[in-house]
């Protein structure tokens, strides 16, 4: 595996002047979901490295914006926009992760476990960076440094700067979760600066800054499982607690069409009814009830998001068919006059999991052989406490087990459902 990602150099392809053409501003929304970001993954190494060879071209987008792990993956498309192999190497990553890599296990993490969830953890201390430079992060249940090290060390922030300020990237846009206040920060890398022409939401503001590793792992960390991070003078934590989908930061930043991958896999009835009484079953175990928990926190309003721009859209084209092509623009006189974001009609394309993220964890986790080393074991160990006692639905697993089968399974996943929707992401690029 290489020692470091593309430095985002463009290649031929992608050389000139990004803003010069006209062109409809293509924009990416990326889900947040922890371990279950494998998925995303696999579903952008297709759109990266098997689209271009149907569309003859690399793939683009203007706007990138995401929440949680799908932060950490818009600052890589930001920072490899044209680099060959982009998507086969975001895979590799993935598949180099193991649970030993990602948390340091310890004695102590796994005697804190009872203790949060009887509420005897006790008020939480700022840890101090690694090297010193003063207070950087709230404690969560894991340390997490490998994985922050890996995010660090493995994505060419510096090129993010250069391909938004040579225009092959419009606007990079990352949401994380202000503890203090409980609002929605969306902090934005962009060509405009502080122009990101946003509306006056009290609980979601826009930051014009430059976008580095703190603000990925910010909007990464899960709380209570990782630790907050601290930017400039507050602390963050996971951007999906308010915002998971940010689909309203990518068409305030001007998208006329937006991609999105979800996390969440839709059941039919016949799955809900056969995983019904093993639901009441487990109703009172803390594994169920943490991952429904999360569930409803960082996944439910992906689908409900895309399906409101639907509706929005379905409203202007029957207002456009009924009162003639000056409809919209008589809707949008009031809105430019408050300052809001003007409608318009935004094409979309919506790719998630044709299979239970959970249901995969769950058999991957049963195919697990033994591990060798205490910090293993203990990692192992948590990892089973979390799937023990959940029923049909091992929710909480699926966002916390960094494990090479299952970042295999959802890789494969995500590029298999890219497939099956080819034909529409060709159109959709096209």
């Amino acid at each position: 595996m290489p020692a470091s990602l593309p430095d985002g150099r463009p290649s031929p392809a992608s050389e000139g002047d990004f803003g010069s053409t006209g062109q409809p501003k293509l924009a990416i929304v990326l889900s947040g979901g922890g371990a279950r970001g494998a998925y995303e993954a696999g579903v952008l190494s297709y759109v990266l490295d098997e689209l271009p060879k149907t569309l003859g071209r690399p793939i683009r987008f203007d706007i990138i914006t995401g929440t949680s792990v799908g932060a950490i993956h818009a600052c890589f498309l930001a920072a490899t926009v044209g680099a060959p192999g982009a998507g086969q190497f975001l895979a590799e990553m993935w598949r180099s992760l193991s649970i030993g890599d990602v948390y340091r296990m310890g004695v102590g993490n796994l005697l804190r476990m009872p203790l949060w969830l009887f509420g005897l953890q006790g008020s939480a201390i700022p840890l101090p960076v690694p090297n010193g430079g003063g207070d950087a992060r709230l404690p969560g249940l894991f340390d997490t440094g490998p994985i922050e090290e890996l995010v660090t060390k493995r994505i060419a922030w510096p090129a993010i700067h250069r391909n938004i300020k040579r225009g092959a990237v419009s606007a990079l846009a990352v949401a994380a979760t202000e503890i203090a206040t409980g609002r929605s920060v969306v902090f934005i890398d962009s060509q405009n600066g502080a122009d990101v022409g946003w509306t006056h939401d009290p609980f979601v503001i826009a930051l014009p800054t430059r976008i580095g590793p703190s603000h990925a792992l910010a909007s990464a960390a899960i709380p209570i499982l990782f630790p907050a991070r601290k930017i400039d003078r507050a602390f963050y934590c996971d951007g999906g607690l308010r915002l998971n989908t940010p689909l309203a930061p990518a068409l305030r930043l001007g998208a006329d069409r937006v991609m999105v991958v979800g996390l969440r896999h839709r059941s039919t009835r016949q799955e809900e009814d056969r995983a019904a009484r093993r639901r009441e079953l487990a109703f009172m175990h803390p594994a169920y009830l943490a991952g429904k928990v999360l569930n409803a926190l960082l996944l439910d309003r992906v689908e409900y998001d895309v399906e409101r721009l639907r509706k929005t859209n379905e409203v202007l084209r029957k207002g456009s068919a009924e009162f003639g092509p000056e409809f919209l623009e008589r809707i949008n006189r009031p809105a430019a006059g408050v300052g809001q974001t003007a409608y318009r009609l935004i094409d979309d394309c919506l790719i998630s999991p044709s299979r239970d993220l959970g249901d995969v964890a769950g058999e991957c986790l049963g195919h697990r052989g033994t591990t060798s080393g205490l910090r293993n074991r203990l990692a192992d160990l948590a990892m089973r406490t979390a799937a023990r006692g959940a029923g049909p639905d091992k929710d909480l697993l699926s966002y916390i087990f960094f494990d090479r089968c299952y970042s295999d399974h959802l890789l494969e996943l995500g590029r298999a459902d890219a497939s099956a929707a080819h034909d529409k992401l060709v159109e959709f690029f096209r």
